[in-house]
């Protein structure tokens, strides 16, 4: 069982290494990370941005760039495109967002001519370490999808499922997140865990355990579900908590990281390369864990 964030470093070391490029490589935080990755052996660099301010990045933070491709783009939406293009060719094994708009990353990702559609939809997934939890959990989805309906969570469900897989996490433990713990007609959301929860004993959602509806507090604390009367294999021992829509998921995320003390990793699953999209707010080591979780995932 994976307790620290810090263990996917180790992992991805042990695995070939991998190139990663990245789209409007004019980010201090995102060089630090990407110069921590080179160095641990986990992938190699190619930069595409404005090469000039690149450079200047690069001295201030010591990254040697003598051996490092650079591409040089003025224009950030060019670079999503350029890197796009090359993790599309098979030049490049993973795409990282740089200083961009996630907007202006997702349009080349999901452009039909030189995107990376693998037919599946796309979805944020997050994995937080928690001074206040025994294990590593994940939070799905807090960036893509705003308002999912129910055959979209069966897939946000599918790509963080995949994910747990890829980093040893066998059956993980979904809880379908909800205000409540009881089925309200009048709140689509645990609507939807209901029937997610039916779809998995069902055999229709796989490779994991589903419960819900469930509050946080449910989910990630045993005591409170014992003292709500609540019997779950899930509860206070889950591995993904499946966010209601994006507001939620985006609130809680935040929070996890501003006031709650975690640390994070975050991919794009769903498309036919990992993609390390983090939040400009994230710090270089919040950067470095998700390109060390990327290395992890073949999609």
């Amino acid at each position: 069982m994976i307790k620290e964030l810090s263990e996917f470093i180790q992992l991805a070391k042990e695995k070939a290494i991998r190139r990663i490029v990245v789209a409007a490589a004019e980010d201090e935080d995102v060089l630090i990370a990407v110069k921590r990755a080179a160095e641990e052996g986990i992938v190699v660099p190619i930069l595409v941005g404005d090469q000039n301010k690149i450079s200047r990045l690069a001295r201030s933070v010591n990254f040697d760039l003598g051996n490092i491709e650079i591409i040089d783009s003025n224009d950030n939406i060019d670079s999503c495109r350029i890197a796009v293009e090359m993790v599309k060719k098979g030049n490049a094994d993973i795409l990282m967002k740089g200083l961009t708009k996630t907007s202006d990353l997702l349009k080349a990702v999901l452009d039909k001519q030189i995107g990376l559609s693998a037919g599946k939809l796309i979805s944020h997934v997050a994995f937080f370490q928690s001074p206040y939890y025994h294990k590593i959990f994940c939070v799905t989805d807090v960036a893509m999808n705003i308002a999912p309906t129910l055959e979209d969570k069966v897939q946000i469900i599918n790509n963080a499922v995949s994910a747990c897989h890829q980093i040893g996490i066998k059956i993980p433990k979904v809880a379908v997140a909800a205000a409540v713990e009881t089925v309200n007609p009048k709140m689509e959301a645990t609507l939807h865990a209901a029937r997610l929860k039916e779809m998995n004993l069902e055999g229709i959602i796989k490779g994991c355990v589903v419960d819900g509806p469930l509050a946080i507090d449910l989910a990630v604390s045993r005591e409170a579900a014992l003292h709500k009367g609540i019997v779950s294999d899930v509860a206070g021992d889950c591995d993904v908590i499946l966010a209601p829509d994006i507001e939620a998921g985006n609130m809680f995320y935040k929070a996890l990281n501003f006031l709650g003390g975690a640390a994070s990793a975050a991919i794009i699953m769903g498309a036919s390369a990992p993609i390390v999209l983090t939040s400009r707010s994230d710090n270089d080591k919040s950067k470095l864990l998700s390109i060390a979780l990327a290395a992890l995932i073949k999609n």
